[in-house]
């Protein structure tokens, strides 16, 4: 389906400012199509102004719909009857005269033409599927003048109102609930679930009658978590603002619409949703996070206390190669540490790996048995990854890097490059060294090596590969780590 932008792209000279305006009425027009019952559909006039192109559609969530079809893209060309056609003329709202037969279905249409400045530039026209229409009551007759209001406002580009900027799944819709003010704040109208939403959070009686700024004062004084700050003014005349209401029974969040006639405010229409169940799985997450947090932070004091004590013993004790045993220990045993360290700073199990590989590389470098001078650089980015693949990759990484420096360089001077990259949802890590060139007869399969042991291992875990070569026409050694992600993503889920 074609997008607004592109409709108008290919089809009309609006400018850039008067598409952004569209585009936000397309953001806040579901509340006129609940509250007239109607699909509506925004024509866009082309350069020719005989001809009108669908930019954007919407279906009502209270009502049967009036069009099974998507006319996204659909024109209507030199046809004096349409509607869309009288409504760009006439800079008028206009309406059929009676129930007109559509695909069977008796359906009223309305056309009102969106004026900005001294021109139309677009056409919204309603369809109300008549078939399916309740009987009427104070409920829809409150909806359908409050959609009148809204209509006129539309015509005068009004309509949306600026301010709050509705979120998906937080701002209420008509069908969550709704009350309708007059112009003092006081309830006139509320609908069955808006009472139920009030009387959950504590407030008796029918609504009607009441001042709903006195409502929220007094609400909010019951509130389950001291406030910290005053919100800004719910009803305001000419802005839409939302506000959350929550005491111990609930939490009830709302949106006030200003309602004007020839720019004058006559009052607001209010949607309110009971969010709840939202808030209370929202403190649930939030104790689980910091629960998760809480855990990495005391996993990652014990490893370093582990490490200190295998550095500790590797200090005292006599044998050369006890200790040097002792010290790959205390190393591995560290790089671990480092992953939960992040990940006790995080809100999630995803780890954005650069940081951890160059606190790596620094540890590796400051422990290793060779003390030339050596510089370490890191070309490219690793990207994220899962938390248990960030684990197994920095034991991986910690003994590709130690094996670059002690086996590569030795006491020699010279440079480690560092080169990881993403691509098609892969992860390959190379690590260079200028040093001496792998001997003739080397054979990773018959390494006896418990580094390259390990990184066999932890590499074959997540179904990726390893690899150490001469470097390709150049001094030293090469070894490439490759990684598939989504398949390890997949294991480790």
């Amino acid at each position: 389906m074609l997008t607004l932008t592109e409709v108008v792209a290919q089809h009309s000279d609006l400018t850039a400012e008067e598409t952004l305006w569209l585009s936000g009425l397309i953001d806040q027009w579901d509340v006129l199509a609940d509250l007239s019952f109607s699909d509506l559909i925004l024509w866009i006039p082309d350069e020719d102004p005989n001809v009108f192109w669908a930019g954007a559609q919407c279906r009502p969530t209270t009502g049967p719909t009036a069009l099974e079809d998507d006319v996204v893209g659909e024109e209507i060309a030199y046809d004096p009857e349409s509607l869309v056609t009288e409504a760009y003329l006439s800079q008028e709202i206009c309406a059929t005269s009676g129930n007109k037969l559509h695909a069977g279905i008796p359906v009223d249409v309305h056309a009102v033409p969106i004026i900005r400045g001294e021109r139309v530039i677009a056409v919204v026209e309603l369809h109300t599927n008549r078939m399916g229409v309740r009987a009427p009551g104070a409920l829809e007759d409150t909806h359908l003048e409050t959609a009148q209001i809204l209509m006129d406002m539309l015509r005068s580009a009004a309509f949306p109102t600026a301010g709050d900027k509705p979120v998906p799944w937080e701002t209420p819709r008509v069908g969550d609930g709704s009350l309708r003010l007059d112009r003092n704040g006081i309830v006139t109208f509320a609908s069955p679930n808006a009472m139920s939403g009030f009387r959950r959070l504590g407030w008796g009686g029918d609504l009607l009658g009441d001042d709903l700024r006195v409502m929220a004062a007094e609400l909010a004084g019951g509130s389950r978590e001291p406030v910290e700050q005053v919100a800004a003014p719910l009803l305001v005349a000419q802005r839409v603002r939302e506000q959350e209401v929550e005491t111990r029974g609930g939490a009830l969040r709302l949106r006030a619409q200003p309602l004007l006639l020839e720019n004058r405010n006559v009052g607001w229409f209010v949607t309110c949703r009971d969010v709840t169940d939202l808030r209370n799985r929202e403190r649930e997450l939030v104790t689980k996070d910091a629960t998760i947090r809480e855990i990495h932070h005391r996993v990652k004091n014990n490893l370093q206390t582990v490490a200190a004590l295998l550095r500790l013993q590797a200090r005292r004790t006599t044998s050369p190669e006890a200790s040097s045993a002792l010290t790959d220990a205390q190393k591995r045993v560290a790089a671990i540490a480092v992953v939960h360290e992040i990940l006790s700073k995080g809100f999630d199990e995803v780890v954005c790996f650069d940081e951890v590989a160059d606190r790596l590389m620094t540890m590796v470098r400051d422990v290793a048995s060779s003390r030339s001078k050596v510089a370490m650089t890191r070309v490219g980015s690793f990207g994220c990854m899962p938390a248990d693949v960030a684990t197994n990759l920095s034991l991986v990484f910690t003994e590709v890097i130690q094996n670059a420096l002690e086996h590569g360089l030795g006491d020699a001077p010279g440079e480690v490059i560092v080169r990881p990259s993403q691509s098609d949802g892969q992860l390959r890590v190379d690590v260079e060294n200028d040093g001496a060139p792998l001997p003739d007869d080397f054979s990773l399969e018959s390494s006896r090596s418990l580094g390259l042991s390990i990184v066999t291992t932890l590499v074959a875990d997540l179904d990726g590969t390893f690899e150490v070569v001469t470097r390709p026409g150049a001094e030293g050694t090469r070894a490439r780590i490759v990684i598939p992600l989504e398949r390890a993503r997949e294991r480790t889920a």
